[in-house]
């Protein structure tokens, strides 16, 4: 098996192609700009932060943003894309649990988002991550968390995800997504396919992830030092149910 930075390394280059990032920002940015505004925020931290578009977004809104992801890959291309956009949100390599050694001073708000907590595969690492987590945030910083509700799929086998596409003059792209359930983790796989003119081509790459529960990851913020949970299913703040909710959207402070 690929390790767990190969895939996103090997996607790095097509991501901005798979993520239709103008209608996701639409989506998503309303309700982080709400919680930034509660708090205050100036100075967020944008933690697995693939290829930048939240912390560019942040950026041209005034906002004083670092990246952080631990794909070399995706850290280039975060680089380049703000470059294009003219933002000045700053990126670093860094995996969980290295957070400190990357960006040193605290921040207001920390953002976790596109289920990039389920990468740390123990509990064991997860509360090192965690605290890691909450060591760069100020007294009362906020932190956001959105993770695939785990409580919904996992009991579901759910394997298949919708096929994505993207079409650029004679050239396509296919993106299938699909998940391998093991006893304590699955492994998640996506399969490239690429035509230019008559010919296809393809690549291929997986990861593993462990779910992270609802209950375990309230407990676990609990132990951090990271109080005040609020737990949504959507981003429209819908209240989160176990049995329906698509996402697990996690609000909290420090202390």
């Amino acid at each position: 098996m690929m390790s767990n930075t190969d895939l996103w390394d090997t996607l790095s280059a097509n991501y901005d192609r798979f993520v239709n990032w103008e209608q996701r920002l639409a989506r998503e940015m309303p309700l982080l700009e709400s919680h930034l505004a509660s708090r205050g925020a100036r100075r967020v931290l944008d933690v697995a932060c693939g290829t930048g578009h939240h912390s560019i977004a942040l950026a041209q809104r005034g906002y004083e943003v670092v990246g952080t992801d631990i794909s070399e890959g995706m850290v280039r291309q975060a680089r380049q894309n703000a470059e294009s956009a003219g933002a000045s949100a700053v990126f670093h390599q860094a995996g969980f649990g290295h957070l400190r050694e990357a960006a040193k001073e605290p921040f207001d708000a920390l953002l976790c988002l596109g289920n990039s907590l389920p990468s740390v595969l123990s509990e064991e690492a997860l509360i090192v991550a965690l605290a890691d987590v909450a060591a760069m945030l100020v007294p009362g910083g906020l932190i956001v968390i959105q993770n695939l509700n785990y409580d919904r799929v996992w009991p579901r086998r759910e394997r298949f995800m919708p096929l994505q596409t993207y079409q650029r003059g004679e050239e396509e792209w296919l993106f299938f997504r699909f998940v391998d359930f093991h006893q304590e983790t699955l492994t998640f796989n996506v399969v490239v396919l690429h035509r230019d003119g008559e010919m296809w081509n393809y690549e291929a790459g997986a990861t593993e992830l462990r779910p992270i529960f609802s209950a375990d990851l309230n407990r676990l913020l609990h132990r951090s030092g990271l109080t005040n949970v609020d737990f949504y299913g959507d981003y429209d703040q819908n209240p989160y149910q176990k049995d329906t909710s698509g996402d697990l959207i996690v609000v909290a402070r420090k202390g």
